[in-house]
């Protein structure tokens, strides 16, 4: 969502470079840059020319230390500031309450507030080991109760069931003392939205949340929908003491400026982000690992948190053990990298975490998705024995796999080249040879060429 804002700031930076210190002139030039830069990422134009002072006198006169260019200094000073913009550091959902701990989800209809109650169901149960039950008071749209049903079945999280005969504030009701008899931690409850700000929305938002007194109340809002975005942030933050929003879909193709604008204009705190349609596509924001993001630099920390939480750590080490001993490495293994790849949320979710350089580098080498579940699908089709023997697989078996896996031929040849491109870096590696494993890197990820 932010590629081009990253481009834009990466070519303001370039044309620092060479000269010896941060001038009026030449901050003056490169602001007007960033300013441009940020109203075609449809940043809202006060938080723009707020945005732009701050850098202005943060930079003005900063002497370049050490081996820093201008280029570089600018960036630090922008980082700096992005980082204060969209709110320093990361608030944390509140849950320090006598349980059940009530979540109102607010906002209007096709901004995602029911996925994104699933999404945080399973995120509180899995990353907070909650106890969670989800509640739609959604009477006007039928297909919003069942979506969220089906949602709770899915995740196999408790749903507490409603009906459009019902009044919202009953629903709520009834579902918080269920929440309490069933000794649930936290109860998630999904409002109705609207196509437009109503006086009668708001009016029945405001009663569930006199009734259910929440700890959170939380304003989910379409990052693809620009300014809207951060008026209709506003209209809420008014009408409702919110303690939080969640912004989604900002792995959509829109500017992404509401991610910079509606913490400014809100001062309300951005405690989650949409990064996929998975249902664990929900990220706790980070401002400083956005800024990062947004000026190129990747967000490797969020990567390693990924890693950590869905990587199977016993099988890291196994295969760890086969590198390091240089034997051993065969196709279940490589398949086993691909379905790790997958639980991080495929090739697409770790390139945009990764430095600009390194994602440009790893997109003109043609990664993608659909070739990782081409690859699953003919190691899948393989025999036990061929897996772990794959200079068995001569022509005729190759026909045969490839029958199985609905492929070519070729496409058989392309994945045995690239498992025996992996094969000889993994030998590389055992070795110690890392200047030659670098080399060789080009065939290490499935489905790169």
């Amino acid at each position: 969502m932010l590629d081009n804002l990253t481009q834009r700031l990466a070519g303001v930076i370039k044309n620092l470079r060479g000269q010896a210190r941060l001038t009026e002139s030449n901050i003056q030039d490169a602001l007007r840059e960033v300013r441009l830069a940020l109203l075609e990422a449809d940043v809202a134009l006060p938080v723009v020319k707020e945005f732009t002072a701050q850098v202005k006198q943060a930079a003005l006169g900063q002497e370049v230390i050490g081996n820093l260019n201008p280029g570089q200094a600018l960036v630090g000073v922008v980082h700096r500031e992005l980082t204060r913009l969209m709110g320093e550091a990361n608030a944390a959902i509140n849950l320090a309450t006598v349980p059940p701990a009530v979540i109102l989800m607010a906002g209007l209809q096709g901004a995602g507030k029911t996925t994104t109650s699933g999404k945080l169901a399973k995120l509180l149960r899995e990353q907070a080991k909650k106890k969670v039950l989800l509640v739609s008071c959604d009477v006007y749209r039928p297909a919003a109760i069942e979506q969220l049903r089906t949602l709770a079945q899915q995740l196999e999280i408790d749903f507490f069931a409603s009906d459009t005969g019902q009044k919202p504030r009953d629903i709520a009701l009834a579902a918080l003392d269920y929440a309490r008899k069933h000794h649930h931690d936290v109860l998630i409850v999904d409002t109705a939205g609207r196509l437009a700000i109503d006086a009668a929305m708001m009016e029945e938002i405001r009663q569930l949340h006199t009734a259910l007194k929440p700890i959170e109340t939380l304003f989910v809002v379409d990052a693809m929908t620009g300014q809207d975005a951060v008026n209709t942030a506003k209209a809420f933050g008014e009408a409702l003491p919110l303690t939080g929003v969640i912004l989604t879909k900002l792995d959509g193709d829109a500017r992404g400026g509401a991610a910079l604008s509606v913490r400014h204009v809100t001062g309300k705190p951005i405690k989650f982000v949409g990064v996929s349609e998975k249902l664990s596509g929900l990220e706790a924001f980070h401002p400083e690992r956005m800024a990062s993001r947004i000026l190129g630099m990747g967000d490797v920390l969020s990567l390693i948190e990924e890693a950590q939480r869905d990587v199977d750590h016993a099988e890291a080490e196994k295969l760890a053990k086969k590198i390091k001993s240089g034997k051993g490495f065969d196709l279940d293994d490589f398949k086993m990298q691909i379905v790790q790849m997958r639980k991080m949320g495929g090739v697409s979710a770790l390139m945009d975490k990764l430095p600009a350089q390194l994602s440009q580098a790893a997109a003109g080498s043609k990664v993608d998705d659909k070739q990782i579940s081409r690859i699953e699908g003919i190691i899948n089709s393989m025999t036990p024995q061929e897996r772990a023997q794959p200079e068995l697989i001569k022509a005729s078996r190759k026909r045969r796999i490839a029958a199985g896996a609905g492929v070519q031929v070729m496409h058989v040849n392309q994945l045995l080249n690239q498992f025996e491109q992996t094969q000889k870096v993994m030998k590389m590696f055992s070795k110690g040879g890392m200047a030659k494993m670098m080399r060789g890197m080009k065939g290490m990820l499935p489905g790169m060429r």
